[in-house]
């Protein structure tokens, strides 16, 4: 299984709006990129690196997020995203992460998800919320 995540690539980017600041996600009170929004961007790029080499069947599901925001973003400022997959043990996939503004590196960490099949992960959680429901 290594052989087919190992060493993928994927990138994602924004332009920082209002509604991604500290202040709009209320995790801050600074109109700069909030960190949560950082974490999604992280995310997407992970996404990016693995989605053509999965089986229809599959998806993968983030268990595990350290991420450092090492520099303010303001609103207006493109900020890009780049993650790799560095370490596959079983299902579980480690990809390093990078984003930057401009030439300024602003994160940077590690995401790890978890390969799942599709179907029976989303009969489980439709499980929990009938439960959640009674």
């Amino acid at each position: 299984m290594s052989d087919r995540f190992l060493g993928a690539i994927g990138l994602s980017s924004m332009t920082v709006k209002h509604a991604d600041t500290a202040i709009a996600l209320g995790s801050g009170d600074v109109a700069v990129l909030g960190t949560p929004r950082m974490v999604g961007l992280a995310e997407a790029a992970t996404l990016a690196a693995i989605a053509d080499r999965l089986d229809q069947q599959e998806t993968t599901v983030g268990v595990d997020v350290h991420i450092e925001h090492l520099g303010a973003s303001p609103v207006g400022s493109l900020v890009q995203a780049s993650a790799v997959v560095s370490n596959v043990e079983g299902s579980r996939i480690t990809f390093e992460i990078e984003a930057h503004d401009g030439e300024r590196l602003v994160a940077r960490g590690v995401v790890i998800r978890m390969l799942v099949d599709r179907l029976q992960f989303t009969a489980r959680v439709a499980a929990l919320g009938a439960t959640a429901r009674s």
